[in-house]
């Protein structure tokens, strides 16, 4: 099944959702919609989900068309991507993504948003540049970051902006690690079917439970701190 921006195969259970808008690989409309779409299938199809980007670029972040066209228009986006997020992160399948290059903003709350991430070596940028380009990190991405990163390393990625190039995002907490771009998408794969094999509702039910207390967080505050995403250039 091919949508115009994300093209989705099914192989050996294992659902490959590739992202390629011939860009950056914005989070529009779009893309979010297609992504669900085909998140809905894997949930009929699949046991695992693998989601790549194209070569060189992950994900840029949220489309900035959309993000420079008026607060209104900056607060359905954002809350559909925060939408998103939080179904990738509570996904009863196991969720793994190939991240093929730069990840930054919300590419890099694509992999937090994930069991598993493995990046391809090479000059690329992944991170929270949000509060450097003048936005506010929203709580739902403040909370994701807080889950996942490094303890010692959160201030520095979220509320000072770092970013890293793959191996330090290692490190860091963004990828579980990074190898050369030729075998990336094998790697990515092995991990899938790997996570595919772990029992059902076991795995489900228990990332449900490990993940609650966020999930929780993000929910009860999640309209109220969407009056604060027009402030945002990028997101």
């Amino acid at each position: 099944m091919s949508g115009t921006i994300l093209t989705t195969t099914i192989e050996n259970d294992i659902a490959i959702l590739a992202m390629d808008d011939g860009r950056a690989n914005a989070l529009g409309h779009a893309m979010i919609g297609e992504l669900n779409a085909a998140l809905d299938r894997a949930e009929k199809e699949a046991k695992a989900i693998l989601i790549a980007g194209r070569e060189n670029r992950f994900c840029a972040g949220f489309d900035l068309e959309v993000m420079g066209s008026g607060p209104e228009s900056v607060r359905k986006l954002v809350t559909a991507g925060a939408e998103l997020l939080l179904r990738l992160y509570e996904y009863r399948l196991p969720v793994v993504m190939a991240c093929t290059g730069h990840a930054l903003a919300a590419g890099g709350l694509l992999l937090l948003a994930a069991d598993s991430r493995i990046g391809a070596e090479g000059n690329f940028r992944i991170g929270l540049p949000e509060v450097a380009i003048g936005m506010t990190m929203p709580i739902f991405g403040i909370e994701l970051a807080r889950d996942r990163l490094a303890r010692n390393r959160f201030t520095e990625a979220v509320t000072q902006a770092k970013v890293y190039g793959p191996a330090e995002a290692v490190a860091v907490g963004y990828l579980d690690a990074a190898l050369p771009a030729a075998s990336l998408m094998e790697a990515a794969r092995a991990r899938a079917s790997e996570l595919a094999a772990l029992q059902q509702p076991a795995f489900a039910n228990t990332k449900r439970k490990e993940r609650a207390l966020t999930i929780t967080h993000i929910r009860e505050t999640l309209e109220r701190d969407s009056g604060t995403f027009d402030g945002a250039k990028n997101g």
